[in-house]
């Protein structure tokens, strides 16, 4: 949805390509025409796709970091420079850039997206995957989606949308959830029979609208879209569990706040770019991953010994069926067995700028990894949430 129109971003089909190195004419957000930039190196051929795990899937490079062009005066300017972590702490104002997030204004990951890049232009999207291609598009030149929260866990979604796509994590960005129970003008607590939001908020407030008396609940795609739906259609009797801001938005009282069962409730939130940025060393880095193994005893235990013997702090472990694999037969000479096949997401601390790292991930790679690709190589966040 365009903060000027009713409807979330949809992307549609590119025309023709700027010149290299030429940012897209920003036109008004509900009339953006997508179009891709490509280097002049590559202009001849046709965009890449993300191909599968394990099918010659890092052209970039063995660990999908990017392999550096070789260098000739014809291609110098022609071809785009990798963000460096510098950069990044130039735009940290975010002046200038469009950041996609997943939802209505008044959403929790726009104000991640405010935090990330406090003076940026954000962009709302209908689906999480609507934010991927936005960035990829050049609709949108970063994305800021939620990867995990202290209460709800994970959200698998968005790290089966990092292997489909190839965007790259530059950042993160850390932000405390403080629900709020909104309603029209006039309603009161008492009035309320129904609780509208994400299913996610709803469960962290679970124990509170029950104290309430507010029995029935209503899940919806995302918090703020509830607080719309109640101010649209002047609902009565339902309260929407959203923000302080989606109230400001859609003109709604805040009935009670810090609604949540747990007051420590954070969500971590990825910042997504087109290219990787450069890492360093001066300060502290995390490096996300993906990988799979062969079936064996013992074969997870050893890969991430690679990490252990080189006192490299693993901060994240996710497993993720592999979509392309879902199944591996193994025959034991008896009846042949069927386990599911995954893919392992790990974070841990430590720069790609850093030979421990790189010793690892190597060692990884040629001794037990099928599949390997690096997400990303960013700045810890270190500040409050």
């Amino acid at each position: 949805m365009a903060a000027s129109s009713s409807s979330s971003l949809r992307i549609p089909a590119p025309t023709h390509h700027p010149a290299a190195g030429a940012r897209p004419r920003r036109l008004p957000f509900h009339a953006v025409s997508v179009r891709p930039r490509r280097s002049a190196a590559s202009a001849s051929s046709s965009p890449q796709q993300a191909p599968a795990p394990g099918d010659g899937d890092d052209a970039d490079g063995p660990t999908g970091v990017p392999v550096p062009v070789p260098f000739s005066r014809d291609s110098a300017i022609a071809l785009p420079r990798p963000l460096t972590s510098a950069d990044l702490m130039g735009e940290a104002s975010g002046e200038g850039l469009r950041v996609a997030y997943q939802g209505c204004p008044g959403a929790y990951s726009e104000a991640a997206a405010k935090k990330a890049y406090p003076s940026c232009e954000t962009v709302p999207c209908e689906y999480f995957e609507t934010a991927f291609q936005a960035v990829e598009k050049w609709a949108a030149d970063r994305a800021v989606l939620p990867l995990e929260n202290s209460l709800g866990g994970s959200i698998h979604r968005n790290y089966d949308l990092l292997l489909r796509h190839r965007l790259h994590i530059v950042g993160e960005v850390r932000l405390a959830v403080r629900h709020c129970l909104l309603a029209n003008r006039g309603v009161k607590i008492e009035n309320l029979r129904s609780a509208m939001s994400h299913p996610q908020a709803l469960a962290q407030c679970e124990q509170t609208l029950t104290q309430l008396g507010i029995e029935h609940r209503e899940a919806v795609d995302d918090t703020a879209g509830a607080a719309k739906q109640i101010a649209e259609e002047n609902l009565q009797d339902t309260a929407a569990v959203a923000s302080s801001l989606a109230a400001q938005l859609y003109g709604l009282d805040i009935l009670a706040e810090n609604i949540q069962d747990d007051a420590d409730n954070v969500t971590r939130f990825m910042m997504l770019a087109r290219e990787p940025i450069i890492p360093r060393t001066d300060k502290p880095f995390k490096t996300s991953i993906v990988f799979s193994l062969e079936e064996g005893p013992g074969q997870l235990f050893k890969a991430l010994a690679v990490f252990a013997l080189r006192k490299i702090n693993l901060t994240k472990m996710e497993s993720r069926p592999h979509k392309k694999k879902p199944l591996r037969v193994a025959d034991d000479n008896s009846t042949p067995l069927k386990h599911f096949d995954y893919l392992f997401y790990v974070d841990f601390e430590a720069s790609m700028a850093d030979p421990n790292a790189q010793n690892a991930l190597s060692n990884l790679k040629q001794e037990f990894a099928t599949f390997l690709r690096v997400l990303g190589s960013y700045p810890t966040d270190v500040t409050e949430a």
